[in-house]
């Protein structure tokens, strides 16, 4: 079976939303839209081509879908390393109300949960999850991510829509890799590693 990863830009206080544009997702008041453009390079661009380059298909939530379709089949050039994957690679759409999903190649799937399994196996690569806050809390809290790719970019918003909320499920990660580029982003791979261990500091020693 393939594996479901997720990959997210995040900031030091773990806030995730809109991080692309101003008007990407002004919901809640949040006006910090395009907080990852100033610390944007090269490097980290080499790091999103390479999961790019892994992916089998999409699992998507509708908002980060609709934000996609606006923008990613503009993007002709099938040689483009992140537009050719979205473009050609199948895209799962979770949600409930979405009643047409009209970039080719995508599909509205209704119960993700227990849809996942199916979609995992029919990846001839990565399920992957970009954005989608929604859809992960979902996912996150049932526990079937198995890798996590988590870009930290050095800013604290304050508020927003985060990656972890209260209701994720209690997971060991293991860290497989990271980097960190000049402007002081880091970008950490983590695979999940059963569940979390425990000690005590108080005990004798």
């Amino acid at each position: 079976m393939g594996k479901l990863t997720v990959t997210s830009f995040v900031s030091l206080d773990g806030v995730m939303q809109a991080p692309g544009g101003p008007t990407e997702d002004p919901s809640g008041g949040f006006s910090h839209g395009g907080w990852v453009i100033p610390h944007f390079d090269e490097a980290l661009g080499g790091f999103m081509v390479e999961v790019f380059g892994r992916a089998g298909a999409f699992l998507l939530g509708r908002g980060t879908w609709q934000i996609f379709s606006s923008h990613w089949p503009k993007v002709t050039d099938p040689a483009d390393p992140i537009a050719g994957p979205l473009n050609r690679l199948q895209k799962h759409v979770a949600s409930r109300t979405l009643q047409r999903a009209d970039w080719a190649g995508s599909g509205v799937v209704r119960d993700v949960l227990g849809e996942v399994p199916r979609l995992k196996a029919s990846a001839p690569g990565e399920l992957q999850v970009h954005g989608s806050p929604g859809l992960l809390q979902t996912l996150l809290g049932a526990g079937v991510v198995d890798e996590l790719n988590l870009i930290t970019f050095p800013v604290v918003l304050g508020g927003g829509k985060r990656l972890f909320g209260e209701g994720a499920a209690p997971a060991a990660f293991e860290l497989t890799g990271s980097r960190t580029t000049a402007r002081g982003v880091v970008a950490a791979t983590y695979r999940r590693a059963g569940l979390p261990p425990h000690g005590d500091a108080t005990a004798p020693r």
